[in-house]
């Protein structure tokens, strides 16, 4: 879990979208697509922080749980079963990169915020900063991040997430799984297309010749 203000390293402004607006999950699916990357041979990596025991904390692994079996490309780390937190953290990432070659990795985390902002989710460039928001110091992690904001920041941060509903986080998790796996489905065609393009341009200058 992170607080909201000044602690993520991005260098492009969010981008958010309210939980129960029409069309949330597409509308967070194209927020996605923007801040990916465009060459399209990256392995994308999705990092889903938290720990299911704590409610407000554990919108990461509840995430990670609903797209274990939905996504045929994206690798997924974090979720109920093995969840991502602040004792293993530094240990996935390594992981990570020793197992994925150049990896681009999507950070998702719970956030508290403004009690105006709070059933936002928030998508940007940059890493975002985990265990901030209980005062732990953890590696900075992504090169995009999606932030949930569950609850209010302020005073005592972790009784707070110990006390945010469940209905809440559920509902958020909910509609960033299926953002997520509509984004994947658009960056795959794109990918599918950019290739077959390639291919029948390869082919028409072999006729040619």
């Amino acid at each position: 879990m992170n607080l909201k203000s000044g602690l993520f390293q991005s260098d492009k402004k969010d981008e958010r979208v309210f939980y129960e607006d029409e069309n949330a999950s597409k509308q967070l699916a194209n927020m996605m697509l923007t801040c990916m990357p465009r060459l399209f041979i990256k392995p994308i990596i999705i990092v889903c922080i938290g720990t299911d025991r704590s409610t407000g904390d554990s919108l990461g692994p509840l995430i990670g749980f609903k797209l274990k079996e939905e996504l045929e490309h994206f690798h997924i780390y974090g979720t109920l079963e093995e969840p991502v937190h602040a004792v293993n953290l530094e240990e996935t990432l390594t992981f990570i990169n020793e197992k994925h070659h150049n990896p681009f990795i999507i950070a998702i985390d719970a956030c508290l915020g403004r009690l105006k902002s709070v059933g936002y989710i928030q998508v940007a460039k940059g890493s975002l900063k985990p265990g901030a928001g209980v005062n732990k110091e953890l590696p900075a992690v992504g090169d995009m991040h999606i932030t949930g904001i569950v609850n209010v920041s302020g005073f005592m941060e972790f009784f707070v997430l110990q006390n945010t509903r469940l209905h809440l986080v559920m509902s958020m998790a909910d509609i960033i799984s299926k953002g997520i796996i509509e984004a994947e489905k658009q960056y795959l065609n794109k990918r599918l297309s950019i290739r077959r393009d390639w291919l029948a341009n390869k082919n028409q200058d072999s006729a040619i010749q």
